[in-house]
């Protein structure tokens, strides 16, 4: 479907600008040439795929996400490979890993760590390529701007935020509405093209489902448009609009057999699925929207999320763990009349989703990109699977700051390997995800205590009782799948020792 680009050539593109890399108006290699579509793709932080109610898992209400994986395409084994939210953001956007972009840990206070400029995202090619472009919520791939300065002119309010300004760093995306990284649910802020801060009174996946549906309305009519957005919640804190938790006042809410209840659960497990059902009710307005537009048969429709949420299984909150209830994510597409409704339960990892939505509308894939074009798969044609979704934990590869703000605990974690010698990428765990195992190669926080870890999912959906092993031949699969792990290892030229 699409043709791959080198580096060279998409930025001298670039360079002339678009209209000097017209696209063409018509898409081919499908039953029938269309139009080039539109492209809504939309991502929630903290969202795991089990609190999507078709999945009969949480006792979440999502009759929105629930109709719309029935109109698409729902993979049920949907991946955050590294289940923290800078990772997961350079791997959608780049379609390379985290080793080669450096993004292995979050942009965090203290630190250096941002996504280069240099790099080509999805948001390059499809300005490159003509469409209207559009990001909308958080960010996180840019450093903090008190990291630089302890006064910066953008007045970020949270320490992990900030501004980031017009030019390579938005990698192609014009409209912008956007900010880094806070928690700031019922009072978001946001930046467009200059450092005055935007300060809003509303539930931010409301206010920017108004600007989404608002950009989507504005557009211009003569070209495809490509918006995405990042809700904040369901990620902490976890707190949601009286009317969503009012859904659940009546309602049973057993909890999953893994979970060991706590007096933090008990506090936080209902408005977390709240905030979940408002995302539901947002999203369902988006789809209305275009619907009322009529743009829904050429608009491709993306909901997933950056990774899952523990909510107490496994006695964890959080995420980074290599357990379904943090890397797994849903990820739906539709496209009416091109993408068959269905369900499909391979493992679909965030490193192929940039060149397989590129693939789908029919657009070069760039020589940069590491990762795997699915998109016949998607159109229903025969095609080579995966057998497996790599995991992994790494550390902050950034370095602190002199100047700027107090680092925080992770960066300062990462110091201290440092100053041991401990090379970052020998610690936290590698491992593999396949339809039916959970494998994982685990290194203590100085890259000791090496322990192997087989899940069988079929049969202990939970992760309960994993076989443990500390060298792989003790069990035959886990021999196996140590193989098969190596071989990720030395794709990504990753040194972590499987011995």
């Amino acid at each position: 479907m699409s043709t791959r680009i080198d580096r060279r050539d998409f930025l001298k593109k670039m360079g002339v600008g678009a209209a000097a890399v017209a696209m063409p108006k018509l898409v081919y290699g499908m039953a029938a040439p269309i139009k080039r579509p539109n492209l809504l793709f939309v991502f929630a932080d903290q969202f795991r795929k089990h609190a999507m109610g078709f999945m009969n898992q949480d006792p979440a209400i999502t009759p929105n996400f629930d109709k719309f994986a029935q109109e698409g395409l729902a993979f049920t084994n949907a991946v955050s490979c590294c289940p923290i939210c800078t990772p997961f953001r350079a791997m959608l956007m780049t379609g390379r890993y985290p080793l080669t972009t450096g993004m292995t840990s979050n942009c965090m206070p203290g630190t250096d760590l941002q996504m280069s400029a240099d790099e080509i995202c999805i948001g390059d090619v499809l300005k490159a390529n003509g469409y209207q472009t559009g990001y909308i919520g958080k960010w996180h791939l840019e450093i903090p701007t008190r990291n630089r300065s302890k006064n910066p002119p953008d007045e970020p309010k949270d320490s992990w935020d900030g501004w980031t300004p017009p030019g390579p760093r938005r990698h192609g995306f014009d409209f912008w509405y956007a900010y880094n990284c806070n928690g700031s649910h019922f009072d978001p802020v946001y930046w467009k093209d200059n450092p005055e801060r935007i300060d809003i009174e509303q539930w931010s996946v409301e206010h920017e489902t108004d600007i989404a549906i608002d950009f989507i309305r504005n557009r211009k009519k003569d070209k495809p448009f490509a918006l995405f957005m990042s809700w904040n919640p369901p990620h902490p804190p976890f707190i949601a609009p009286e009317k969503y938790k009012a859904l659940y006042k009546d309602k049973e809410l057993p909890p999953r057999a893994n979970v060991q209840s706590s007096d933090k659960y008990e506090t936080v497990y209902m408005p977390y699925y709240a905030a979940v059902t408002s995302c539901d009710d947002n999203f369902g307005r988006l789809l209305k929207a275009l619907d009322n537009l009529g743009l829904t048969d050429n608009t491709i429709v993306v909901f997933t999320a950056d990774h899952g949420e523990m909510m107490g299984s496994h006695g964890r909150f959080a995420k980074s763990i290599w357990y379904d209830e943090s890397i797994g994510i849903p990820f739906i597409i539709r496209w009416p009349g091109r993408i068959k409704p269905r369900r499909e339960d391979m493992p679909f990892a965030v490193y192929d989703f940039m060149p397989t939505l590129l693939g789908l509308m029919g657009l070069p894939i760039p020589n940069t990109v590491e990762a795997t074009d699915y998109s016949r798969l998607m159109l229903g044609k025969k095609t080579k699977r995966p057998s497996s979704a790599f995991i992994t934990s790494y550390g902050n590869r950034g370095r602190l700051l002199a100047v700027g703000q107090k680092p925080s605990q992770w960066a300062l974690q990462a110091e201290e390997i440092r100053k041991k010698g401990i090379d970052w990428r020998t610690v936290g765990y590698r491992g593999l995800r396949t339809k039916r195992y959970t494998y994982v190669v685990n290194r203590g926080p100085e890259g000791k205590n090496l322990k192997r870890l087989l899940y069988d999912n079929a049969k202990n959906p939970y992760q309960l009782n994993p076989v443990e092993a500390t060298n792989a031949d003790e069990n035959p699969i886990m021999a196996k799948l140590d193989k098969e792990l190596q071989q990720w290892l030395d794709k990504m030229n990753d040194p972590f020792p499987l011995r």
